[in-house]
């Protein structure tokens, strides 16, 4: 039987690999014939023929591929699937809540936000409501009637001369040189017009980003934008840049667990005069972020760096933005955040979930702490040292929705940074190909061609009509729990079934510390009681 079939196998092989090969080569006399008769028949014969005969004569040959060797019209067919599967399965087989990495659910309420159209669902919820893991906020009988949706958050600690007061939802770090020109121009434009904060992303402040919006200037290990020559820090390069009043708060970019160092640039990008001009580097040089900063090299001396932009960019919020990590080295910054007393405005916990235009999918899947144990982690530090009140916490990671924004402001959160949701809402598709430079729709690529075809104004109206729409479904999310602003959610307000006959609020089910907790030596957190004694404030190493 094996070996009948074993002569099957050779001689499907036999026939797919030679009899469309000759039948090819045959259709080039044909349509020699009939091109007198019937021109346009016989030219589309003779060029299939042709092409048909040059792709066997390169199938017999070419030695990288053994599969089109051997069976060249499957193979062809193989790839061509291959190459769409993406979007078959985001189209036709995946569930409207397969998150991959966001759901069709999740993409299609940017949509009609963006574009302004009603987003209500008749009939009932999509949800199980009985499965694992599925969440809910409880809502009151006691309702509240606010004025606007209009939330705001002052960040600025006591050191602070120039305080920012932050809408709760603001777009996240996308650097120019990642995002198309046209991308940059869109996003910062809406931030004009709907009153919220443009992170610049690691690269810099481009001349895409100075459209009127208000700036969150990020500073990641290659010091694009404040550099010098040999790629150090410039105080003076940092100071002429940070006192323009579109700059309203600096940001130290630490870490991003799914992102080991691309400098904000999609890999095998071209470094363009506008992205050498924002940057501070010549056309062409590569344009990689070093795997930590020169600028300090313990926690302590994080702290002196984090003076030193306050007081050169004339008193405004300087914060910090990290994946979390090893506990110990978190726990180090805190402590010297406590001994120095200087202190960070705002820190920006991004998750490991958060994902960045190009990753190597070990990062992309298994670096990095998910958004929900870095933020807990972090705040209950904060509250442990009873620094929480002069910290604000920024959550930044897969948050799309309304119920998004409060659960993570529940769980410890000030306000949220969104990257992928404004992408969606200027028209991105998720056809996954950020990494190529050949994005579909304009957004994650240098080529005029395809970001030409972005339309600035309409983009730009769209994400901000879907900053609108979401504040306002966080005003009715508000009104329906009895609370007047979103930072009024606590752990007690989120519901999570843990089994088909058990729900606990996260209250119950996660360790909280106690205000002051960790300056009194209470140290029943698991975490706290292996790693914080461990951390020291000079060192990033794990004391042993």
């Amino acid at each position: 039987m094996r070996l009948r079939f074993t002569r099957a196998a050779e001689r499907a092989r036999y026939y797919e690999r030679y009899i469309p090969f000759v039948l090819a080569i045959l259709l080039i006399p044909v349509g020699l014939l009939l091109i007198g008769s019937f021109p346009v028949l016989g030219a589309f014969l003779l060029i299939l023929g042709l092409l048909g005969t040059g792709t066997g004569i390169y199938d017999l040959f070419q030695t990288q591929h053994a599969l089109m060797r051997n069976y060249p019209l499957s193979s062809r067919m193989r790839y061509l699937l291959e190459h769409f599967r993406p979007e078959i399965r985001q189209y036709f087989v995946e569930n409207d809540h397969d998150e991959t990495p966001f759901s069709r659910e999740q993409r299609a309420v940017v949509y009609r936000r963006a574009k302004g159209v009603e987003g209500v669902r008749p009939f009932g919820t999509l949800r199980n409501v009985y499965g694992d893991g599925y969440e809910w906020l409880n809502h009151s009988i006691a309702t509240t009637h606010l004025p606007g949706h209009d939330f705001r958050i002052r960040i600025g600690g006591p050191d602070c001369r120039q305080p920012y007061d932050s809408s709760v939802v603001n777009i996240s770090g996308m650097s120019y040189g990642a995002l198309s020109p046209n991308a940059i121009e869109a996003l910062n434009r809406a931030a004009k017009a709907g009153g919220f904060a443009h992170t610049t992303g690691e690269g810099s402040i481009s001349r895409y980003h100075r459209m009127g919006g208000d700036l969150v200037w990020q500073i990641g290990s290659g010091y694009f934008g404040c550099r010098n020559p040999d790629g150090s820090f410039s105080p003076q390069g940092f100071s002429a840049q940070a006192v323009d009043p579109a700059v309203k708060m600096i940001e130290i970019k630490l870490s991003q667990g799914a992102k080991p160092g691309h400098g904000g640039i999609l890999p095998g990008a071209k470094v363009t005069e506008a992205i050498a001009e924002a940057r501070g580097v010549p056309v062409g040089q590569a344009c990689v972020s070093p795997s930590s900063h020169s600028a300090f090299s313990t926690p302590r001396e994080l702290c002196g760096f984090i003076a030193q932009l306050r007081d050169l960019s004339g008193g405004k919020p300087v914060g910090i933005k990290l994946c979390v990590g090893h506990p110990w080295e978190w726990f180090a910054m805190a402590k010297a955040f406590h001994e120095t007393g200087i202190t960070p405005d705002f820190i920006t916990v991004d998750g490991g979930e958060g994902g960045t235009g190009a990753a190597p999918v070990e990062f992309a899947d298994h670096k990095g702490a998910p958004l929900r144990e870095g933020l807990m982690l972090v705040h209950n530090t904060l509250v442990g040292l009873d620094l929480r009140d002069r910290i604000k916490l920024i959550a930044s990671a897969k948050i799309i929705t309304a119920f998004d924004i409060c659960r993570i402001s529940a769980l410890g959160a000030d306000g949220v940074n969104m990257a992928r949701g404004f992408m969606f809402a200027i028209g991105c598709i998720q056809a996954q190909a950020c990494h190529t430079g050949k994005c579909p729709t304009g957004i994650t690529t240098q080529d005029p061609d395809r970001y030409r075809a972005l339309v600035v104004p309409d983009k730009a109206a769209r994400a901000a009509r879907f900053h609108k729409a979401t504040m306002h479904a966080v005003q009715e999310a508000c009104e329906s729990s009895g609370l007047d602003h979103p930072d009024a959610f606590t752990p007690h307000h989120l519901m999570i079934r843990t089994s088909p006959r058990e729900v606990r609020s996260a209250a119950s089910l996660y360790d909280w510390l106690a205000p002051a907790a960790l300056l009194e030596g209470q140290m029943t957190h698991p975490a706290f009681a292996k790693y914080w004694a461990a951390a020291q404030v000079d060192s990033w190493a794990m004391a042993r």
